[in-house]
């Protein structure tokens, strides 16, 4: 699959997601066959003030890539002009976020907001195209609310400024992620466009990923919450995709051994205050539909190094 001028080795990707998708996380599901991984959300103001927390957010290397950095904002000279400050990074494809429901987002125009403006959507990717040469994408909704389902006028506001693909999560702003995700949004835009359109909403598992490209005939498929703890769902995805054959679940041991490579990967890049507390998070995760789940939860508040987490992890996805 091609975004732009950028060859992917498959069509199923990581969604952006803040407090995850971070570079340890990103460079697992590289390993595990994801076909191209996209940075938490990035503040354009953020950088256009010098941010070090927005640098740290961009942060990239070989091992995790190919990469996309996931910008939002809402004023095309930001836009443009930032994304011209970062395009000699290591990424490959530059997004842009249209999709964020969150109100602190939302209130100040970006994120989801820009589903009400389609013609500031064409003006923001005009701006950012124009400014750079790296392929320039969206990630936007259904619509702001059920009055105003307009994905496929937002879409092709995107098209006609340049982008390069399209990603549609199926719910409006006011669902945030709630309800069932709407499939014919996604085909509709797929009909509409000329551009690769990346289908985004309840694909939680390999059978569910081939039903959402059967039906809506999308060019690539987002995961998000279904990766949460689960990097293996890439190649179970793209393995039953080529071939119908449904993997089994993780082993025991190698749940164990991805989670500790986390952890360790996770401390290396912030150091052990930060990276243990940032892995008790992904621990909780990491833990879904496990049978002594609830009790490891409880426990994983406590870990206070490496050495904590191997101790918990050995004893409950090990039983040692």
């Amino acid at each position: 699959m091609f975004i732009g001028n950028v060859e992917l080795k498959n069509n199923v990707f990581l969604a952006p997601m803040a407090g995850v998708t971070d570079k340890p996380y990103r460079t697992i599901c590289i390993n595990m066959g994801c076909g191209l991984t996209y940075s938490e959300m990035v503040s354009a103001k953020g950088l256009f003030y010098n941010s070090a927390n927005t640098e740290k957010l961009m942060e990239c290397d070989e091992n995790s890539r190919p990469y996309a950095i996931q910008l939002f904002g809402s004023e095309p000279e930001i836009m443009g002009s930032m994304a011209k400050r970062i395009e000699n990074m290591p990424f490959d494809i530059l997004d842009v976020n249209m999709g964020c429901p969150a109100p602190k987002i939302v209130k100040n125009g970006d994120g989801s907001a820009l589903m009400k403006n389609p013609d500031l959507v064409r003006e923001i990717v005009l701006a950012m195209t124009s400014a750079q040469k790296k392929p320039v994408t969206v990630k936007i909704r259904k619509g702001f609310d059920d009055l105003s389902i307009n994905a496929v006028e937002v879409a092709l506001a995107a098209q006609k400024g340049g982008a390069s693909a399209v990603t549609v999560h199926g719910r409006t702003r006011e669902q945030y992620y709630s309800g069932k995700a709407d499939w014919d949004i996604i085909k509709d835009v797929k009909k509409a466009l000329d551009i690769p359109v990346i289908g985004n909403g309840d694909v939680f598992s390999p059978q569910s990923a081939k039903a959402m490209f059967d039906y809506t005939a999308c060019d690539g498929i987002m995961i998000g919450r279904a990766a949460e703890g689960n990097p293996w769902i890439f190649k179970r995805i793209t393995h039953y995709i080529n071939t119908g054959e449904l993997l089994p679940e993780p082993s025991a041991n190698e749940k164990t051994e991805t989670v500790l490579l986390h952890a360790k990967m996770l401390i290396d890049f912030k150091g052990e205050y930060i990276g243990v507390r940032e892995m008790r998070r992904h621990l909780a995760y990491y833990t879904k539909g496990m049978p002594q789940a609830s009790a490891m939860r409880a426990e994983i508040n406590t870990v206070m190094s490496y050495e904590d987490i191997k101790t918990l992890v050995n004893r409950y996805f090990l039983g040692i």
